[in-house]
């Protein structure tokens, strides 16, 4: 029988306890930080500055497909990270940040204007008060259909946003303390006493109970991050119980490979969907989220990261790494087969039928994206000593080159 998550109000004794010292080296990080950066030169777009959304190994090589601003924005999160730690990449960041920049048009959500935010409260804290100039932040809750329909990604980027814009230019910015209360009550409501976070809010919206019962591993980690985040920037204590349950919860509910579950429901505190299992939650956001709230709480997590970055490295169902030098990229994820066989999975756990995916229903996904290798630099930079990261090749360290069977 799996460990049952705790509840809420079991956990505020745990901001007291003693933070664990044990060493965090599960892999070899700067070969993995070399691996990502040039990914992200295959997958930079010179013409418009900017990276792809993603590029997919077909027959006759890679196909990279249109430029992204909010992928180019999260690789940029992680270019940065690489700079701050004394590495090097092939790229002009100052004239992609001018590319992001020179145009907002594309902000049309909350979870967006959160990212932004962000970006520039870490990239370009000098253009900060230009940008709440420029957007409605008091309002947007109201402005924006995530916001409207209290989605829990797009609250939680929201917030993450302030706070790193707080924290960037403490006292300088506006008093944006009430939209900052009202969006963290969003979460709030999201969350079951277990520590799940739904996927949205507003239960009295046409198709909107299935996405207030369940939420996706995305929902989770981002909301930890925002959490823990919020709590650093306004030195406050009650958002780490929300996060502290919620992080209890899905590592308790973490796979024995070391997967991070795809979809989960808040009221039973069950794994409802395991695939796909993405190579992003792996190794990139729930480290981020993790280490967000080890950083502010004491508490580590670092088995549980640990596990998870191992997945990665072939410690996996289909016991392949994902890390390929060969074509210098992480691939994407493990999935089922057949599309449908995912919704078969879901109805079989919603009625509590345990069905174990065989590797033969299983594949790995040849694609690869910007935000990933961002959220993974961003993340796991900090474990790296100076040094400069080649794009030509990676040091192998404990890789094993592999491609496509």
């Amino acid at each position: 029988m799996s460990p049952q998550p705790l509840a809420k109000d079991m956990l505020r004794e745990q901001l007291l306890e003693t933070p664990s010292t044990r060493c965090y080296s599960p892999l070899d990080i700067p070969a993995l930080r070399a691996v990502c950066v040039r990914s992200l030169a295959s997958l930079y777009r010179e013409k418009e500055k900017l990276f792809s959304r993603r590029m997919i190994l077909a027959e006759g090589g890679f196909h990279r497909e249109g430029p992204s601003r909010q992928h180019t924005i999260i690789a940029l999160l992680g270019l940065q990270h690489v700079a701050e730690s004394g590495g090097t990449y092939p790229f002009d960041t100052a004239a992609i940040r001018d590319s992001v920049l020179e145009n907002k048009h594309w902000v049309s959500s909350l979870g967006e204007l959160g990212l932004l935010t962000w970006f520039v409260a870490e990239c370009a804290p000098e253009r900060l008060e230009k940008l709440f100039n420029e957007f409605d932040f008091e309002n947007a809750l109201k402005i924006y259909a995530d916001g409207r329909h209290a989605c829990t990604m797009g609250v939680a980027w929201f917030l993450s946003g302030i706070a790193h814009a707080r924290l960037a230019c403490p006292g300088t910015l506006p008093d944006l303390t009430d939209v900052v209360v009202d969006a963290y009550h969003l979460l709030e409501d999201n969350q079951s006493e277990c520590g799940i976070f739904g996927h949205a809010g507003r239960r009295r919206l046409p198709g909107r109970a299935f996405y207030n019962r369940f939420g996706t591993f995305g929902d989770q980690i981002h909301a930890i991050y925002a959490l823990a985040s919020l709590a650093r920037a306004f030195q406050i204590e009650e958002p780490l119980v929300s996060a502290l349950a919620c992080a209890n919860s899905i590592c308790a509910l973490q796979g024995e490979l070391g997967q991070w579950w795809f979809l989960y429901d808040k009221l039973s505190a069950r794994v409802i969907n395991r695939y796909p299992v993405l190579s992003l939650h792996q190794d990139g956001i729930a480290p981020l989220g993790l280490l967000a709230l080890g950083e502010t709480t004491g508490r580590t997590f670092h088995d549980a990261i640990g596990k998870g970055l191992l997945w990665i490295a072939g410690t996996n169902e289909l016991g392949n790494d994902l890390r390929n030098l060969d074509e210098g990229v992480i691939w994407h994820s493990i999935a089922m087969t057949r599309r449908v066989t995912e919704y078969s999975q879901t109805a079989f756990s919603l009625l509590r039928i345990s069905r174990t995916a065989q590797a033969k229903s299983l594949e790995i996904r040849y694609e690869a994206r910007p935000d990933h290798f961002g959220w993974l630099l961003y993340t796991l930079g900090r474990f790296c000593a100076p040094n400069t990261v080649r794009v030509a090749h990676a040091t192998a360290g404990d890789y094993s080159p592999g491609g496509p069977p």
